[in-house]
């Protein structure tokens, strides 16, 4: 049999194959001559003359791609894509943009801009696909008062994700100083059918906070978000002219549920948690593992989910007896930055395993599923419970590489770093935790 660090790759390789957004929509979506028929309705689109398609976020592309294949052949449409990588290739009639992630960019300012232009020029014979995948936020961008700069927008950014307040909050500034998010971008397209194809790493009931909620109707107010610039103390990290708009001017609210332009709209969340969790539970009981999913320790510290996970596989190892167990999380962990080395949550959440699961039958893997951890190559990283001896002979110190922030570093030296490279998703991030009897 191959090691448990082999199988737990394929065990990864085997989900994301399972969410490969493409085959999802060719699964979820068709369409029979006159409709399109999505998971929980069918859309009649016998006045539809003109197609229109806004991609932003980080499966941008694969989300045209798949799109464009179960698009009746010949479709031909006008688009926009908002996305941090260029297109293996381009689709004629579509404009891309190299945005910016996690803060805005020129290429964001331009996208935003270009997506306006285009939405105003639908009617009622016109449907807008809106295709959004996470990371939207700063992909797509453009202040709502032309007085301000993108210079002015990057530090609104800046100064949110280092403020202490939560994701909802965040979105909640974000969405009334912007001129596409909170449902403007339906607004803009207010005559129009539109149908959103979401694929999310928020949680489930939180759809508004992906990308900001463009096309969805908002229900944060203007007096929330004074109440949190207040709350956070914002106006010095705020630009001063920025902050006096916002306390003191009369701001246009963002539309609210009952407004106009959602009258025709639809929204279809293509891939989520339940997703991600379903593909994954699978792929580790097809290896003969008995699973469990856990999503409590979502946006916990590193070390406090390591711990965590731990004792609940231990747990579920007791209730098991004899039988080779998993456990299965998702979401995001929280890991400060406190060094200048190369790696991100994912390999940081497996190097705070290494010590504890030291000469036992534990296999560990953290990665994420868009391919991305920190600012390393790679997607995660595995262990077990020959790791910490394996470092030590090589003469690696798995505390010096979680203070130093270098966890990718310390992995690659192992050849237990998860390198996949972009994956065209965005779905959340994923841990597995194997034990043998």
């Amino acid at each position: 049999m191959p090691p448990t660090r082999q199988i737990v790759r394929e065990m990864f390789r085997q989900t994301l194959a399972s969410i490969d957004i493409p085959s999802v929509m060719e699964r979820k979506i068709q369409f029979d001559h006159s409709r399109i028929i999505l998971p929980s309705k069918t859309i009649e689109l016998r006045a539809i003359s003109r197609i229109v398609v806004v991609a932003v976020g980080k499966a941008a592309h694969t989300m045209v791609k798949g799109l464009v294949s179960i698009l009746p052949a010949g479709t031909a449409f006008a688009g926009v894509v908002a996305a941090p990588t260029e297109p293996n290739q381009s689709v004629p009639g579509v404009q891309y943009f190299l945005a910016g992630h996690p803060i805005p960019n020129h290429g964001s300012l331009r996208a935003a801009e270009a997506v306006l232009r285009l939405l105003h020029t639908s009617d009622a014979h016109t449907l807008v696909f809106f295709l959004l995948s996470g990371g939207g936020s700063a992909l797509l961008e453009l202040p709502l008062n032309p007085l301000f700069t993108l210079e002015d927008i990057q530090s609104v950014h800046r100064a949110l994700v280092t403020c202490g307040a939560p994701i909802e909050a965040m979105n909640t500034v974000r969405r009334h100083l912007s001129a596409v998010k909170g449902g403007r971008l339906a607004l803009a397209a207010a005559a129009a059918q539109k149908i959103t194809l979401a694929v999310t790493d928020v949680p489930l009931g939180k759809e508004a906070a992906l990308a900001s909620g463009p096309t969805l109707a908002d229900p944060t107010t203007i007096a929330d978000v004074r109440r949190i610039f207040t709350d956070y103390g914002l106006s010095s990290s705020f630009p001063a002219a920025l902050s006096r708009w916002l306390m003191e001017s009369e701001l246009p609210e963002t539309p609210k549920s009952g407004h106009l332009a959602f009258a025709d709209a639809h929204f279809e969340l293509l891939l989520g948690m339940d997703d991600l969790f379903h593909a994954a539970h699978h792929a580790v009981e097809a290896h003969g593992y008995r699973s469990c999913c856990d999503n409590s320790t979502d946006d916990w510290p590193v070390e406090q989910a390591a711990a965590n996970l731990l004792a609940q596989l231990e747990d579920w190892q007791r209730e098991n007896p004899g039988q080779r167990v998993a456990l299965i999380a998702d979401g995001e962990v929280s890991s400060p930055v406190t060094g200048t080395g190369i790696g991100g949550r994912n390999s940081a959440f497996v190097l705070c395993c290494v010590e504890k699961i030291a000469g036992r039958k534990i296999t560990v893997l953290s990665a994420g599923t868009d391919g991305i951890d920190g600012n390393s190559p790679g997607a995660g990283a595995v262990a077990d419970g020959d790791t910490l001896s394996r470092a030590k002979s090589l003469g690696l110190n798995h505390r010096d590489a979680l203070h130093s922030s270098d966890a990718y570093t310390f992995f690659a030296k192992l050849s237990d770093a998860i390198v996949t490279g972009p994956t065209g998703n965005n779905l959340r991030d994923l841990r597995i935790l194997l034990a043998e009897p």
